[in-house]
């Protein structure tokens, strides 16, 4: 059975997905961007909208009853790879035991012209 999961404490969707959906003890966090939940904008900077994207990935997870030790996957989209090492560095503080596995990618353009996207696949 799957089961929607959503949270005020998280950008809502922008489109026709889900923040997130559980089924059978995993979640699918859908792509999360850099969107301040409380007011609708974005923060300039990788180091800044990587942050953003983890606490919006955060409060989902935390809707859901899960916390980043259950991430077991994360896909990171990025418009620019030569951010890669600020983004790690802002990721590396929200993974810190048993790190996920992971795909990294650049792309040419993301939602709202957001400098990083990323999902993550948690299990309890």
């Amino acid at each position: 059975m799957k089961k929607v999961i959503t949270t005020a404490n998280a950008p809502q969707a922008i489109g026709p997905y889900s923040q997130a959906i559980e089924t059978n003890g995993r979640l699918y966090v859908s792509g999360q961007i850099p969107v301040d939940p409380e007011n609708g904008t974005m923060p300039s900077g990788i180091v800044l909208q990587t942050e953003q994207v983890l606490r919006n990935i955060s409060a989902i997870l935390s809707a859901a009853g899960y916390t980043f030790d259950h991430v077991v996957k994360t896909t990171v989209l990025m418009k620019n790879m030569s951010d890669f090492a600020a983004m790690n560095e802002v990721y590396a503080r929200y993974f810190t035991t048993e790190m996920p596995a992971r795909a990294c990618f650049e792309v040419s353009a993301l939602p709202k012209n957001a400098e990083v996207e990323i999902e993550v696949i948690a299990e309890k």
